[in-house]
């Protein structure tokens, strides 16, 4: 038996005053709508109506059952509409994963943006350096950078490019020079960032070749915020993403170096469980990272092809 149906069909029967009245109203038969009725009884064991060849009257216990039934199918009803609700207007809770430091450069400041324009959403924007399992956690939504398209059930939408560049203080290079290729940086200090996404060697390709270089660990940190900071105060050379190094760049604290280079390229992906019955804040925050995103990237990567004062 549908226990549903069948308390739905009580109440039409109760609210329509008989059997043949609900039939026509659910447009079936009053053979049907008794059957329900009847067993809904059995199920629980109890006389809900009182049958005359006249009238129907309700028992006690149907009349305690009524009020519950209602209650519950009222409040069905609302959820009904609150889930239909979700996927027209954006609100509720949005729980968004990012690493760290793209999270504190774009996301942050973007996430401002986004609240102003659907204030009926509670965005929740958590970062970390380690991989999330987005269902595990009850994730909406996963930024992450990939050199290609996570392995994932999960549905991976493309945001843009970031690559790394090669960084230092002035005061750094006033001291100890400056590399003109890749191999000078054998005689420098270089600092290694230690993350998850970012690659131990750097890899320098050219039409001259190849050229792995290993940082060493005379610095490590797992935080490339940390890492600026430190370069920014003369420690030694270091790779940074370019969403991290374009500010310092700006401020000319830090220029770049070997400029012929883009290293480490990787795209961004935006992962989340399914693309059917996408509610509509999920959707919004996609669709505004699309559009916002890539304007903050030719940011950067002008800031970037404006500031290799070095070579």
């Amino acid at each position: 038996m549908d226990m549903l149906q069948a308390m739905q069909m009580f109440v039409r029967v109760v609210d329509a005053g008989s059997f043949t009245a609900a039939a026509t109203q659910a447009a079936t038969s009053t053979a049907q709508v008794s059957r329900l009725v009847s067993d809904l009884e059995n199920q629980l064991q109890a006389r809900l109506l009182h049958r005359t060849t006249r009238r129907l009257a309700l028992t006690e216990a149907g009349a305690r059952f009524l009020e519950q039934c209602r209650q519950i199918l009222a409040q069905l009803e609302q959820a009904q509409l609150e889930a239909c609700g979700a996927h027209q207007k954006p609100r509720g809770r949005l729980r968004v994963h990012s690493t760290t430091g793209l999270g504190i450069q774009l996301l942050a400041t973007l996430a401002s943006r986004y609240n102003q324009l659907y204030p009926e959403v509670r965005l929740e924007l958590m970062l970390s350096q380690r991989q999330p399992g987005l269902l595990e956690e009850e994730l909406d939504v996963v930024i992450t950078l990939s050199r290609e398209l996570p392995d994932s059930e999960l549905i991976a939408q493309n945001l843009g490019t970031v690559f790394n560049v090669v960084c230092a203080a002035p005061s750094y290079l006033d001291q100890h020079g400056v590399p003109s290729q890749p191999q000078d940086l054998e005689q420098h200090r270089c600092l290694r960032l230690v993350d998850p996404v970012c690659a131990d060697t750097w890899e320098f390709s050219s039409d001259d070749g190849d050229f792995l270089f290993h940082p060493g660990d005379t610095f490590k940190v797992n935080v490339a915020e940390a890492m600026a900071s430190a370069a920014e105060a003369g420690m030694g050379i270091c790779l940074l993403p370019d969403y991290v190094a374009a500010p310092a760049l700006q401020r000319r604290t830090l220029v770049r170096l070997l400029p012929r280079f883009r290293l480490q390229e990787k795209s961004i992906y935006a992962l989340y469980p399914s693309r059917r019955f996408l509610d509509a804040k999920t959707k919004t925050w996609l669709d505004f990272l699309k559009l916002e995103l890539p304007k903050a990237f030719d940011r950067y990567h002008q800031v970037i092809g404006n500031s290799a004062y070095w070579s």
